[in-house]
């Protein structure tokens, strides 16, 4: 009798929570495949079958990531005065960021030398970026920005990125301080491209 496929949907579900439980506890060092079978409940030859291997589970957690935060900033609420769209806006990612840490750093910095994505793959980030190029296009179609939509929301991503990697590492100082440098530095940037 032939061997039943585990590939199931469920599996790959168990497998990414499972993942994610890693990284929550054990940060990018503890994720190894046979972690990510025991979080599972799976066997590590279903992990492989459904995975392929390690990079594989790198990849889903990768998409994983940029659905959960295209998701997240598609939900904010229109707001009528475009400049305070992208204030919140970028709150919202430092938020996403902060609150995520680990999840970040695989979308961001690519921790794994064995998961380089590839093209197609960084197309994970494109409903983020026309999120981030919307709300910056409003502000320019309102003559509240001048510039490029999308080099200013390039711009913005970053500097959102790199700020809340800093809140994370505890670089910018204490709770009241950290609000009001992420202010000042989003202002500065902000009136810049006015």
């Amino acid at each position: 009798m032939p061997r039943v496929k585990q590939r199931t949907e469920d599996l790959r579900e168990r497998g990414l929570a499972g993942a994610l439980a890693v990284l929550a506890e054990d940060g990018v060092a503890g994720l190894t495949t046979r972690a990510v079978a025991g979080r599972a409940n799976a066997s590590l030859p279903a992990i492989y079958e459904v995975f392929g291997d390690k990079a594989g589970i790198v990849r889903e957690v990768f998409f994983h990531g940029f659905h959960l935060l295209a998701d997240e900033l598609a939900a904010l609420p229109e707001t009528p005065e475009p400049l305070d769209a992208v204030r919140e806006l970028a709150d919202a990612f430092r938020y996403f960021i902060v609150s995520n840490p680990v999840l970040a750093e695989i979308m961001f910095a690519r921790p794994f030398a064995d998961f380089d994505p590839t093209a197609e793959e960084t197309k994970a980030g494109v409903r983020v970026r026309k999120i981030f190029t919307r709300r910056v296009r409003d502000a320019v179609d309102g003559g509240l920005l001048n510039g490029d939509p999308v080099d200013i929301a390039l711009v913005l991503f970053v500097y959102a990125e790199g700020m809340a990697k800093a809140e994370s590492a505890h670089r910018l100082g204490t709770r009241h301080s950290i609000d009001r440098r992420w202010r000042l530095g989003l202002n500065a940037l902000l009136d810049g491209l006015r």
